[in-house]
């Protein structure tokens, strides 16, 4: 079995079902620091906020306590909130329309 050193490649390997919550997110995030990998970052990210419905309607100042996260990343990480929150109202959307 092969051993991936970023989610990206796992991802596009065996499907984006196969990677764990912090390999998504450290995808998003895409570079670490010296100290700590993008995964690392992705993992104490989900240690915080709990889970990816933790994180969705934090402050983007709370990101901003995780060493590893700047603008950049923050915003990355909104904006694939947004994403998927207007697929979900577009989900529901469809199906009150079949009601």
């Amino acid at each position: 079995m092969k051993t991936w050193t970023h989610p990206g490649g796992k991802l596009r390997e065996l499907g984006a079902d196969s990677l764990t919550d912090a390999e998504l997110l450290a995808i998003l995030i895409s570079t670490g620091t010296k100290e700590k990998s993008a995964e690392d970052i992705a993992k104490e990210i989900l240690n915080k906020f709990g889970s990816f419905k933790g994180m969705a309607n934090q402050p983007l100042e709370k990101f901003l306590e995780i060493k590893g996260l700047g603008d950049r990343k923050i915003i990355r990480i909104a904006a694939a909130f947004e994403i998927a929150r207007r697929i979900v109202n577009q989900v529901l959307e469809g199906y009150n329309k079949n009601k």
